[in-house]
């Protein structure tokens, strides 16, 4: 596998944001990319299995947990269905869960830690909003690139290296 990030941010320096390196690497596909999807929620997993649940797209779902490790806000019922629709990756800023499952599976994913509490379903969330963590403001409809490198954000879609596409 080669690093995608170090390229991107040698070609587009002034466009590319990083995020703060304090997410763990967690799923078989190290390299992901896409459009963001948000979702802010706390312990509660609803939004996020919703969302999940329907088409990816190739999306890259941004999960604004606060922080949060208490509950796992994903596990691999929901990762299979993520990969299963379509979702390129999920980034989220709190804890997932049945981590050995979610390694041998083909989706991108970075979290902050693994919890094997789960979450009280209560329909709480919000979707497509602005979310902040990681030193960043992060939008529905940004770009999000990620390798074992770290994770980017652009504001456009980036062309991709030769061999990266």
């Amino acid at each position: 596998m080669q690093d995608l990030l170090p390229e991107l941010c040698d070609l587009y320096p002034a466009q590319v944001k990083l995020l703060e390196p304090v997410f763990q690497i967690y799923g078989a596909k190290k390299l992901f990319y896409g459009q963001v999807q948000t979702v802010q929620c706390w312990q509660d997993n609803s939004r996020v299995k919703e969302l999940l649940a329907s088409p990816g797209e190739g999306r890259v779902l941004v999960v604004d947990g606060g922080g949060c490790t208490h509950r796992a806000l994903m596990g691999d019922l929901i990762a299979d269905s993520a990969y299963l629709q379509g979702w390129a990756g999920v980034v989220i800023y709190g804890a997932i869960r049945d981590v050995a499952a979610i390694n041998t599976m083909e989706l991108g994913v970075r979290a902050l830690a693994a919890c094997p509490m789960k979450t009280e379903r209560k329909g709480l969330g919000e979707l497509a909003i602005s979310v902040s963590f990681a030193g960043q403001a992060i939008q529905p409809g940004m770009y999000l690139y990620a390798d074992e490198n770290g994770i980017l954000l652009s504001e456009e879609a980036l062309d991709l290296p030769e061999g990266f596409a």
